[in-house]
């Protein structure tokens, strides 16, 4: 972000630094790109999927910014699943520009393109670090923000409250006591006026496991454990995976039951707009378990953190994020030769039969070798492109095709030689048939879509085994509703049969409500069937789509929506 701030090499030296020459030493401290012998090889095991795919790492802090800025147009194809934004009524300056990126006052663009919002709180101070006043001033500032938001009846997507930020350093303990005793009388603020919002934290500058130790214990023995636990990864992906890991051990040791995980910072200045350095992280982030990803804040708001220039042009590192958009299926296992080099992610969609893998971090020739890929017949084509780190304020229209060869699939596999890598791109391959795919993505699974308060659940009966139970609530309460939003993209402007795949173990019709494009609701009605989790059952209804992207929403509870009834299950929708 535009701070100072500690980091893993240096954990006592940033807050004494100033903004400029802080930003400065985090870029020098990032590793330069690896420049290890040619010949890497990263595996994609496709027989081996591992989660849902459900784009981990598409958020970013302060990403949007007051009258629609970047362009829906622009964050539609990225899928962005969440964002961490100001609070309301914010004060804080980024970067000496105006305050701006007000979570409520962007909640309907972030909702038109079904992200979910953490609310930071802290940033209703006009300074960072942030100036503490006193606690009169800030329970009062609490019961502020606490009560515009609950006073917002349309806004549904808040899914979190991130109490403070960085507290390892910001935190005035002289002034305000102790960060713990200062976390648990905040919690208790916020929980007298909202019961039911996830609450986020510590968001520590850096993962440090004595730190994390002593919140943790008094936080347990308060009762006031975050719902969604967070910190910052800036400048060493190879730490992420140590990093979970050595969380989800503490949290053991503990007694602690397994938290959600947010890194809702993540990449230096050095590396955020550097699309090969940017593919290690996210390839970490899927493999680590991760569940939520935000693209840390350097410069401008209203870029989602520079993947846009001009309000709606792509800079090269958007590609990579719109190559991520376009995955659906489940997450399948990579293996990367090292953990400082060539890495990348990689998706399988069995409805279409078709796989992306992304990359990067290396440069020279190397390898990126598909197993079990038998299902797609005895030859498959596959196409390679690349896309340039082009900087922040430079428009890339689109990424450049490499190649687009047939190759023979051998033991259900195929090695792709990859010439001439440069370790800031970033590469995608398509693996697909031979006889093609489908010229556009029909079905879309429940459990890949934007999910809020309901879960994603498995099941052996289920499409690509995966879907969304627990979309229970409909009580009036906008800080409640459950509902599910579907990103698709369809090429033409007309009606589409849309076929919903549910179960409904009620025995009585259930109803939820359908809405597009944030249009009319109509009611959709599912029949009984054989129980829950048991999948097979259809019912088919007809919606107008615009040509490119939609979003619709089937929804328990919803604004303008009087409420659907009984329960029902969702698998997946079909756009025919």
């Amino acid at each position: 972000m535009r701070r100072p701030r500690r980091t893993t090499l240096l954990p006592a030296l940033a807050a004494s630094l100033s903004v400029s020459l802080t930003a400065s030493l985090i870029g020098a401290l990032v590793p330069p790109a690896p420049a290890e012998a040619a010949g890497a090889t990263l595996t994609v095991n496709v027989a081996q999927p591992f989660r849902p795919v459900t784009h981990v790492a598409s958020g970013g802090l302060y990403g949007l910014a007051e009258s629609s800025r970047p362009a829906d147009s622009a964050l539609l194809p990225l899928k962005v699943d969440s964002l961490t934004q100001p609070a309301p009524g914010v004060g804080q300056k980024p970067n000496g520009q105006p305050p701006g990126g007000d979570s409520l006052l962007v909640a309907p663009q972030a909702t038109r393109v079904g992200a979910g919002e953490f609310i930071r709180m802290p940033d209703i101070y006009p300074d960072f670090p942030y100036r503490w006043v006193s606690w009169n001033d800030w329970l009062a500032k609490v019961n502020t923000m606490v009560g515009a938001r609950r006073n917002a009846t349309t806004v549904t997507n808040v899914i979190g409250w991130e109490l403070w930020n960085e507290p390892d350093w910001t935190w005035n303990t002289s002034a305000a006591g102790s960060f713990n005793d200062g976390w648990t009388r905040t919690y208790r603020a916020v929980r007298a006026l909202d019961t039911t919002t996830p609450i986020v934290g510590p968001s520590t500058s850096y993962y440090n496991r004595s730190w994390l130790s002593s919140f943790l214990s008094s936080a347990k023995a308060a009762g006031t454990l975050p719902d969604v636990i967070c910190w910052h990864e800036l400048g060493d992906p190879t730490a992420i995976a140590a990093h979970i890991a050595d969380y989800r051990a503490l949290e053991s040791s503990l007694g602690i039951s397994p938290r959600r995980i947010a890194i809702n910072e993540y990449a230096a200045t050095s590396e955020v707009d550097v699309p090969g350095r940017v593919a290690s992280y996210v390839a970490k982030f899927e493999r680590a378990g991760v569940e939520m990803a935000h693209r840390a804040f350097w410069y401008e708001y209203g870029t989602m953190n520079g993947l846009v220039v001009n309000n709606s042009q792509p800079t090269g590192t958007w590609w990579l994020y719109k190559w991520y958009g376009d995955m659906a299926g489940r997450m399948v296992a990579t293996t990367p030769a090292t953990q400082t080099g060539l890495d990348g992610f990689a998706s399988y969609d069995s409805t279409r039969k078709i796989v992306n893998v992304v990359f990067g971090n290396e440069s020279g020739t190397n390898t990126v070798r598909v197993t079990g890929i038998g299902p797609l017949g005895s030859s498959v084509r596959v196409t390679l492109q690349s896309t340039p780190a082009s900087g922040r304020f430079t428009a890339v229209t689109a990424p450049t095709t490499i190649s687009t060869s047939a190759y023979t699939v051998s033991n259900g596999e195929i090695s792709v030689s990859v010439p001439n890598m440069s370790a800031t791109s970033a590469y995608n391959l398509v693996v697909q048939p031979v006889s093609g795919v489908p010229s556009y993505q029909q079905r879309y699974e429940a459990e890949n879509a934007s999910v809020f308060r309901a879960q994603r659940l498995t099941s052996s009966s289920a499409s690509e085994g995966g879907y969304v139970g627990r979309i229970d609530n409909n009580n009036g309460d906008h800080t409640t509703d459950s509902y599910v939003d579907f990103v698709v993209n369809v090429p033409t402007a007309r009606a589409y049969t849309m076929t919903i795949g549910y179960a409904n173990g009620t025995g009585a019709t259930a109803t939820q409500g359908l809405a597009y494009n944030g249009g009319a609701w109509t009611t959709v009605s599912y029949p009984p069937t054989a129980g829950w989790g048991q999948f097979g059952a259809t019912v088919s209804t007809t919606v107008n789509l615009r040509a490119g992207y939609n979003v619709i929403r089937l929804a328990k509870g919803s604004p303008y929506f009087n409420g659907g009834t009984g329960y029902a299950e969702l698998d997946y929708i079909q756009l025919t």
